[in-house]
């Protein structure tokens, strides 16, 4: 009988406002659409039924004008309007959620520790379990007792993948980029840890030369993204791709500082008013983790790349790091 959508009717706000609104317009188109959400000036967006059709599910943040709140599943009767969310609990920002064929859980994709994972939330009581945790995925359906993905990884565009509910039985249903990524010059990643800013834990990726020789020295792509609160993860960018510079010979080394995604409200919030305060601690106790770590990183042969904030931080670090001193926890190395 109609159709939800989620639009922004601001005005002249427009330019800072983050008031996504769900609407409900009815498909004779014989009466205005209706505002579901006029109750949260934040954003509102995804919305899904159940397969009743008794429940709408969708996304919400709770802070007006901040882009990089949490997303949080809210659950409304229909047609009753009664509102009910769900993850409160949960310290993940959902992207993409579906609905199991029997109602009983909502399939939803979140920024997880440098991936992007797939999630079961139980539709009763929030509960998140993990069914993918590895890599990123792009896009979710369900289908009998069985999840379907697209999935890319830092080796590999994306394909498509089936996966059971619980979990089990990952199939692999395409293999499309086969033989481009057969013929491209790729490395191998790895993910790392180490102490940044306040002596937190920090995740870091490394990916190494195409044709890599550990008796050998590679000079170093340091790749800053964007946002700031965003993420380098386990994916494959199909524009800062670190395999790009693998392939020329370069070792990639990407780290998601402080305000990154994927790693709790709290750390993503952190650099609100401090952009060139606890990202750059970190990029330079991170690059100064890698070098120590990896001893075929020539630490003399370093270049900073990134664009949008990561432009920013490059013409930062040309102020504030210009003979990029590498800070530790313990002493400072020329």
């Amino acid at each position: 009988q109609g159709v939800v959508f989620s639009t922004r009717d601001v005005g002249r706000e427009e330019a800072w406002s983050t008031d996504f609104d769900l609407y409900f317009a009815a498909a004779d188109g014989a009466t205005s659409p209706k505002c579901l959400t006029d109750d949260n000036e934040a954003w509102a967006t995804s919305p899904v039924f159940s397969p009743d059709g008794k429940t709408l599910a969708y996304l919400a943040m709770q802070r007006p004008r901040y882009e990089s709140d949490r997303f949080r599943i809210v659950l409304q009767d229909w047609p009753s309007g009664a509102k009910r969310m769900l993850t409160t609990d949960w310290d993940r920002s959902p992207s993409a959620i579906c609905w199991s064929p029997d109602g009983k859980a909502i399939y939803a994709t979140a920024t997880n520790l440098g991936q992007r994972s797939l999630f079961s939330i139980d539709a009763q009581t929030g509960q998140a379990r993990t069914v993918v945790k590895s890599g990123s995925v792009h896009a979710i359906a369900a289908s009998g007792d069985r999840i379907v993905y697209a999935l890319s990884h830092l080796t590999s565009a994306a394909e498509l993948y089936s996966v059971a509910s619980d979990g089990s039985g990952v199939k692999k249903l395409t293999d499309i980029n086969a033989k481009r990524v057969a013929a491209a010059r790729t490395g191998d990643s790895e993910q790392f840890t180490f102490r940044g800013w306040n002596n937190e834990i920090v995740y870091g990726y490394v990916v190494k030369p195409a044709d890599f020789d550990p008796a050998r020295k590679y000079p170093v792509a340091f790749l800053i993204h964007g946002g700031p609160q965003g993420s380098f993860g386990n994916s494959f960018h199909y524009r800062w791709n670190p395999q790009a510079y693998a392939g020329a010979g370069y070792a990639a080394v990407m780290v998601d500082f402080h305000g990154s995604t994927g790693y709790g409200q709290a750390f993503c919030d952190s650099i609100r008013g401090d952009w060139g305060g606890k990202p750059l601690e970190d990029l330079q106790k991170g690059l100064a983790a890698a070098l120590k770590r990896y001893p075929w990183l020539d630490g003399d042969r370093v270049g900073a790349l990134g664009a949008s904030f990561g432009g920013f931080m490059i013409n930062w670090i040309a102020g504030n790091w210009p003979d990029r001193t590498l800070v530790t926890d313990s002493q400072r190395i020329e």
